[in-house]
C-alpha cells in the first residue's frame, strides 16, 4: 500500500486528490488537505476515479473493425490500418477529405494539450471540429476581439470580492466553469460570511441559486437584453467609472450608443425581470466596493452567445471593475509567457466551411456543419474522421443527423477509452490508458484560476504491459498524418534532442516553466506533491492584452453590427415552451454514466416542468411525456419542479445510452434521453459558429401510457 498525489481530471476545478495505491490499483480517494488551492475538497466525481480507472468496459488495448465486430489487435497492427487507410483517403481526395473532432476531455490531458496543436497542423485540413462551438466559444471570440486573445479570459476574483452576479452558471454543481475555482460553495458561503453577496440569474433555481442572496427567474437566451438594459442604466445614471482602467480603453461613447434602446423598461416583458429589478440591481453592482459579473453556458450556448458573453466584460470594465483585486481579473499561470502590451489582435472569418459557407474561428469550423460536410458530395467532402475524446454522436445538435453521418465516412480512427455512440462507427478504436496511469499538469485549467498556483503529478499506477501513453498515441497519429508513417522517431516530431531523465512530456513541460513568469521547473514541482502556491491575482493591464491598438478594444465592430440583430429580436413576438438544458453534481457530459456510484439512486435524466405548466399540459409527475422540436423528438420522464420558471422545460445534456453496438453495461442500464435529439443544427450563434443548446422552442405532451418508473418519484413537496 502507498500513498500517491494527483489532480483531478474530470472537470475544471482542479481539485488535489490523496490516492490510496494498492498492488498497481487504486482502492481509496479523497481530497488532498494539503493541497494549497483545494484546501482538501471532493465531490462525488473526484471519489469516484478509482471506480473509472477500474472499469471493465474501457478498453486496455486497440480494437479494430472486423465485419460487425470489433476484435483487440496490437498498437503495430493498429497504426499500421490507420496509417494505410488514412492515407488513402488523403492521396485519393487530398487533406480536406480528413475532418478532426476534439471533445472536452482533451482540455483535461496534459498530453492533449502538449500535441494536439501538432495534429491539427500534421492535418493540413480546414475541417477541424472541437467541443468549443457547443459550449464556450463566444467567451474566446468576445475576449479575442476585447483583448487580443481568445485565451485572455478575465476570471472572477471570488475570494476578495463584495458582490458576484452570475448569470447562467451554476458552481455549486459544476465548480465554476472557464473559472478554475475548487470549492466554489465554500467560497460563496465565505463571501457571504464576510459582508458580501451574490445574485443569481438563471431560469432554474440551481444549488447556487437556492443559496444566493438573491434568484432573478430569466427567460432562457434573454441574458442578452437584461445585460445591455444594465448597460443602459449606467450611462442613463451617470454611474459609469473606469478608474484607473480609462487611459487602457477606447469605445465607450460607442457602447453608450449602442445600448441606448434597451431601456429597462423596453426589455422588461422579453426577459421576465422588472425594470425597477434590473435598475436595482445594475446600481447595486456600481455601488459595491469590489465587483464582478461572469456569465457561462446559459449566456455563450443561446442565439446572441457572443455578444452576451462581451457585455459581461463590458459592464466590468464601466464599473472600473476589469483587472484589479476583488473584481474580473487575468491569472498568470506558470507556463505563461509575458507579453508586450501589444499584438495582431484577433479575427475570424479566414476560410468558411464548404455546405454552408459558415465561418473558421480559431482554427475551426462550427460543430453544427459537420454532418453537412460528411452527406454533402463535391470536392472536399469529409471522407474520413479523427475523433479525440470526444462524442459528437450525443453532443453535438440534431445528433441523429450525425449519428447516420458517421457510418457512411469512409475510415474512421478514434482516440478514447470506450466503445461508446461515436466509436461504434470507428474502425480502429486507440484506447489512452486511465487516469491514474497519466501524468497531469492543467496547460488550460491554471490559466482561469482564481489564484496562481501550480501542480504537476507523475503517474500514479505504471502503464501496463499492453497500455500504451496517450502522448506517445497522439504522436504517433502526428506522424501518419505528417506523411512520416507509424514508426517516425517521436522525439524528433516534438524537437527534442538528446537523452534526459524526464519524459518527453516532462521536457516539454519544464521548457515552458523554466521561461514562465515564476522561472519554476518540473523539479520544483516534483519536490512539492501538493502544489505550488504563487499568490493572489494581480493586475496585468496593459501586458496582457494583444490588440494593434494596446488597448481594451470595448466596442468591437463585429459585435456592434450584431447587436441590430438583437434588437430585431426584442422587438419580435415570442411565445410557447423553452427547453434548457442542466448540470448534475455527479455527472460530466457524457463521460462518467458508466461509474455505478455516479448513476445511482434517483434518475438523473428527467424533464424538468414547472407545476403550473405540468397541470395545463396534463403531465404527471413520474410520467412519461413527449418533447417535439424542429428536428426530432424524445419521451422522457417528468419531475414537476417548482425551482424551473413557468414557460420552460429542461433535459440534461450528455445522456441517450441506448444505441446498439456500445459496450457501455451501466449506462445503458440507465440511458437517459438525448437531449440533442431536438436541438437545432440550423440555430448558431453567427458570430462563434456555437450552437444554440438553451431557449430552443418545443411542444411537450403527455403520452398516454403506464408511468414507467413510479417507485422512483416521490410526490414532490413544495420545497422541492
Amino acid at each position: 500500500m502507498r500513498t500517491a498525489y494527483t489532480t483531478c481530471p474530470l472537470c475544471e476545478a482542479t481539485c488535489g486528490l490523496e490516492l490510496t495505491v494498492e498492488d498497481d490499483r487504486v482502492t481509496a480517494v479523497r481530497g488532498d488537505r494539503h493541497d494549497p488551492f483545494s484546501g482538501g475538497f471532493l465531490c462525488p466525481k473526484g471519489a469516484s476515479l478509482g471506480a473509472l480507472d477500474a472499469d471493465p468496459d474501457r478498453l486496455r488495448t486497440p480494437v479494430a473493425r472486423r465485419g460487425d465486430r470489433f476484435e483487440p489487435v496490437s498498437w503495430d497492427e493498429a497504426f499500421a490500418l490507420v496509417d494505410r487507410r488514412l492515407n488513402a483517403v488523403i492521396t485519393e481526395h487530398g487533406r480536406d477529405a480528413v475532418a478532426l473532432y476534439l471533445g472536452n476531455p482533451t482540455v483535461h490531458s496534459l498530453a492533449a494539450g502538449l500535441y494536439v496543436p501538432g495534429l491539427r497542423k500534421a492535418s493540413g485540413s480546414r475541417n477541424v471540429f472541437t467541443a468549443a462551438t457547443v459550449d464556450q466559444m463566444p467567451k474566446h471570440v468576445a475576449c479575442g476581439l476585447l483583448y487580443g486573445g481568445i485565451f485572455s479570459i478575465p476570471v472572477p476574483d471570488i475570494d476578495r470580492t463584495d458582490f458576484l452576479l452570475l448569470l447562467g452558471a451554476d458552481p455549486f454543481t459544476s465548480n465554476g466553469s472557464l473559472w478554475t475555482v475548487p470549492d466554489a460553495p465554500g467560497r460563496l458561503k465565505a463571501l457571504r460570511a464576510r459582508g458580501g453577496a451574490f445574485v443569481v440569474v438563471d431560469p432554474r433555481r440551481s444549488r447556487t441559486a437556492a443559496a444566493a442572496d438573491r434568484h432573478l427567474p430569466i427567460v432562457p437566451g434573454t441574458d442578452v437584453f437584461l445585460l445591455l438594459a444594465m448597460v443602459n442604466e449606467l450611462f442613463a445614471a451617470s454611474l459609469v467609472d473606469l478608474g484607473v482602467l480609462a487611459p487602457h480603453v477606447v469605445g465607450v461613447d460607442e457602447v453608450r450608443e449602442l445600448s441606448e434602446p434597451f431601456t429597462p423598461e423596453a426589455v422588461a416583458s422579453r426577459c421576465g425581470i422588472d425594470a425597477a429589478d434590473i435598475r436595482a440591481l445594475t446600481h447595486r453592482l456600481a455601488a459595491a466596493p469590489r465587483a464582478a459579473v461572469y456569465g457561462r453556458i446559459g449566456t455563450t450556448a443561446v442565439e446572441f452567445g457572443t455578444v452576451a458573453s462581451w457585455l459581461v466584460d463590458v459592464l466590468n470594465v464601466l464599473t472600473g471593475n476589469l483587472d484589479r483585486p476583488g473584481g474580473a481579473m487575468f491569472p498568470l499561470p506558470a507556463h505563461a509567457r509575458r507579453g508586450t502590451g501589444t499584438g495582431r489582435g484577433f479575427t475570424t472569418g479566414r476560410w468558411r466551411s464548404r455546405v454552408r459557407g459558415l465561418p473558421e474561428v480559431a482554427g475551426e469550423l462550427p460543430a453544427v456543419t459537420l454532418a453537412d460536410e460528411i452527406e454533402t458530395p463535391g470536392e472536399g467532402r469529409v471522407r474520413a474522421l479523427v475523433t479525440v475524446a470526444g462524442n459528437p454522436a450525443l453532443s453535438v445538435p440534431n445528433s441523429g443527423r450525425l449519428d447516420a453521418a458517421l457510418s457512411t465516412v469512409d475510415f474512421m480512427v478514434s482516440v478514447d477509452p470506450y466503445l461508446n455512440e461515436t466509436t461504434r462507427h470507428a474502425d480502429v478504436i486507440l484506447p489512452p490508458p486511465p487516469p491514474s496511469r497519466r501524468a497531469h499538469y492543467d496547460l488550460a485549467f491554471l490559466s482561469l484560476a482564481v489564484r496562481n498556483v501550480a501542480k504537476y503529478s507523475r503517474a500514479a499506477v505504471p502503464l501496463g504491459p499492453d497500455e500504451r501513453d496517450e502522448g506517445e498515441i497522439l504522436l504517433r497519429l502526428t506522424g501518419i498524418l505528417a506523411g512520416l508513417g507509424p514508426d517516425a522517431d517521436l522525439d524528433a516530431l516534438v524537437g527534442l534532442t538528446g537523452d534526459a531523465d524526464l519524459s518527453r512530456e516532462e521536457r516539454l513541460l519544464d521548457a515552458r516553466l523554466r521561461s514562465g513568469p515564476y522561472g519554476l521547473s518540473v523539479a520544483d514541482l516534483l519536490d512539492r506533491p501538493h502544489g505550488v502556491d504563487l499568490g493572489p491575482l494581480t493586475s496585468r493591464l496593459p501586458e496582457v492584452l494583444r490588440t494593434p491598438s494596446g488597448r481594451v478594444e470595448l466596442c468591437p465592430a463585429p459585435i456592434a453590427a450584431d447587436v441590430p440583430r438583437v434588437l430585431a429580436a426584442l422587438r419580435a413576438p415570442a411565445d410557447g415552451l423553452v427547453l434548457i438544458g442542466r448540470r448534475h453534481l455527479r455527472s460530466n457530459n457524457s463521460w462518467l454514466h458508466n461509474v455505478p456510484a455516479l448513476v445511482k439512486g434517483k434518475p438523473l435524466c428527467t424533464l424538468l416542468v414547472n407545476p403550473a405548466d405540468a397541470a395545463r399540459l396534463g403531465l404527471e409527475h413520474g410520467g412519461p411525456a413527449r418533447v417535439t422540436s424542429r428536428v426530432g423528438e424524445v419521451e422522457a420522464t417528468v419531475e414537476v419542479s417548482a425551482d424551473l420558471a413557468p414557460g420552460v422545460v429542461s433535459l440534461p445534456h450528455g445522456w441517450g445510452h441506448d444505441r446498439p453496438g456500445t459496450r457501455l453495461a451501466t449506462a445503458r442500464a440507465h440511458p437517459g434521453v438525448n437531449v440533442n435529439l431536438l436541438t437545432d443544427d440550423l440555430a448558431v450563434d453567427p458570430l462563434s459558429g456555437t450552437a444554440v443548446l438553451n431557449g430552443v422552442r418545443v411542444d411537450v405532451g403527455p403520452v398516454r401510457s403506464p408511468s414507467p418508473c413510479p417507485s422512483e418519484f416521490p410526490t414532490p413537496t413544495p420545497a422541492q
